[in-house]
């Protein structure tokens, strides 16, 4: 009895010297999530507001089409070699709370801007600036708790799914008080500047935090995987030759092709929603505004159910699954007869895609492990190449129509069945410390 009642104090004291230890993280974490948050409210708040803009500055549709274009190709070809040159710790951080600071200048020039130009400008500045403030972030985040990487980039994608929502409903309250779409600009450079001073003030924790993943709570090894992730970050960049080769072998040209075709059924298919539902399945405008909310709604939902199940299951096996479930759910989707079942089943594909980009992203940083930076650098590169999902999509609307071109979407699912199977835990792992080993 004595030794069962110290054996309980043992653990409680344990358990108690844990999360004094997981304090400063869970800091760091909440910090990178309004990052992201803000990041995606611009995005959203964007969109919502181009017909205003457009109004304001007296734009053309040209002008509409280069204020989407301009900034994604030029900022994009910018951004690319940031998260090599970035490197890692203190030097990523100067880089991470310098990209802060032009984040928030770009935003607050957006609302400001009182001609096409002075919005070009502040657009295609806000694109690389966004690209070291938002995916420095995200590469600390994903090297700071190797094991937990899964679980971090799905509360990394909730926190932007409701950046992307709060957008439009930001714009309808400000609109709704009297004021003009620019407050809205103005007040999200506020909320921008309040989370650069949370990472900033985390950025001590930050390495503490990453020093304690590496050797676990106890003080012993954490295991020898991640303790090759360190010995890697500490090496520094290895250059071209080397980075081919890490590449090469790594398997991340895998994760990469299967993050831009995943992206076909994630935000392209979303792109061309609305005027599916117009003009295939013949909804008013005002229901195919609903359908996007429908959409927008079943990503949230999916994102705080995934957080839960990645805590219990390989994230590799929860993607297989939802690729399983998509591959069914986007055929009936084209085929429901009803726009009301239409609506139904649309709710259920997002909810069963939800593990697509969280998941995918965890296992390329994992792949890479110890090169967050690299990761960044090739996934700005891939970008750049998946910029042609909507234009393969629009040019098969144009010439074969609108339905067959949603129709060649089910293909998506049959090449993400090239994502590996995931490890089969022994006896003695916890499902966190499997979730820790992949890629």
């Amino acid at each position: 009895m004595r030794a069962a009642r110290l054996d309980s104090g043992r653990g409680l004291a344990k358990a108690a010297a844990k999360a004094r230890l997981l304090r400063p993280g869970m800091a760091a974490l909440l910090a990178a999530l309004a990052v992201e948050l803000v990041d995606e409210l611009v995005d959203g708040t964007k969109s919502a507001a181009m017909p205003l803009i457009r109004h304001d500055l007296s734009l053309s549709y040209f002008q509409v089409g280069l204020l989407a274009a301009v900034p994604l190709i030029a900022g994009g070809l910018l951004e690319l070699p940031v998260g090599v040159v970035s490197g890692t710790g203190a030097r990523r951080r100067r880089f991470i709370l310098a990209g802060g600071v032009v984040f928030i200048a770009a935003v607050l020039a957006a609302g400001l801007a009182g001609s096409f130009a002075g919005l070009l400008a502040a657009l295609t500045i806000f694109f690389p600036a966004s690209g070291t403030f938002v995916s420095l972030t995200q590469s600390e985040l994903m090297d700071a708790v190797p094991e937990r990487r899964a679980q971090h980039m799905a509360r990394w994608t909730l926190a932007g799914s409701a950046g992307a929502v709060a957008g439009p409903l930001l714009v309808a309250a400000v609109l709704a008080a009297g004021q003009s779409w620019r407050l809205a600009f103005i007040m999200i450079a506020g909320c921008s500047a309040a989370a650069w001073l949370a990472v900033a003030a985390t950025g001590r924790g930050g390495g503490e935090s990453r020093a304690r993943s590496e050797t676990g709570p106890d003080g012993n090894d954490a295991g020898s995987g991640r303790g090759a992730e360190s010995a890697a970050a500490a090496s520094g960049w290895p250059g071209w030759r080397e980075a081919a080769v890490i590449i090469r072998r790594s398997g991340a040209l895998r994760w990469l092709v299967l993050l831009e075709v995943s992206d076909l059924l994630l935000d392209v298919f979303t792109t061309f929603l609305a005027l599916y539902l117009v003009e295939t399945a013949h909804a008013a405008p005002s229901v195919a505004a609903l359908g996007v909310a429908v959409r927008l709604g079943a990503g949230l939902a999916g994102d705080v159910i995934l957080i839960r199940l990645l805590e219990r299951r390989d994230g590799r096996r929860v993607l297989r699954a939802s690729v399983w479930l998509a591959g069914l759910l986007l055929p009936a989707f084209l085929l429901a007869p009803g726009l009301g079942l239409k609506l139904t089943v649309l709710a259920g594909l997002t909810i069963a895609t939800a593990p697509w980009y969280p998941v995918l992203k965890a296992e390329l940083f994992g792949s890479l492990p110890g090169r967050s930076g690299l990761a960044v650098s090739l996934s700005s590169a891939s970008g750049l190449a998946g910029g042609l999902g909507p234009l393969a999509v629009g040019l098969l609307a144009e010439n074969f129509g609108l339905s067959w071109a949603m129709a060649a979407l089910c293909v998506v699912p049959a090449l993400m069945l090239a994502v590996p199977a995931g490890r089969r835990p022994t006896g003695g792992e916890s499902g966190s410390a499997r979730l820790g080993c992949r890629g």
